[in-house]
């Protein structure tokens, strides 16, 4: 079934210079790129996005991070994309991340893990419109 996902290339990932990289591994899997753009979140906007994990002990310093630097936001449309995406990055802990995942190879610690990936269809129902229009959206 094909479906779109959110990824992003998190601030650590643009300053190691890895987002060709972390493209060419997604599209190696079969998806294909429908939108891109390269921003710089505000705490505000990065506080928005990251809203579902607002009581949790780490929110704050995901904010601060999310907003340290510029990110890249990616639309992927291919074939069961939210678990194909979530399987090229890897665990979340780059330690138990799986060998040749994004993360594994890439990712310095949980908190620096080089990439987000949509972990639902809800949730990237939620994380697409908050970065693309649709009209910005090449399926």
């Amino acid at each position: 079934m094909k479906e779109r996902t959110l990824s992003i290339v998190k601030p650590d990932g643009v300053e190691k210079g890895v987002i060709g990289d972390v493209l060419a591994r997604f599209e190696g899997a079969g998806m294909r790129v429908a939108a891109i753009k390269m921003v710089h979140l505000s705490a505000e906007q990065a506080g928005g996005f990251y809203l579902v994990h607002k009581d949790r002990p780490f929110y704050g310093e995901l904010v601060e991070y999310m907003s340290s630097g510029p990110v890249v936001v990616v639309v992927l449309v291919g074939d069961n994309a939210i678990s194909a995406v979530r399987e090229v990055m890897g665990a979340t802990d780059p330690g138990k991340a799986a060998p040749g995942t994004i993360r594994a190879d890439l990712a310095d610690s949980i908190e620096r893990n080089i990439v987000h990936g949509s972990d639902s269809p809800e949730s990237a129902a939620y994380e697409i419109p908050y970065f693309f229009r649709e009209i910005e959206i090449q399926e």
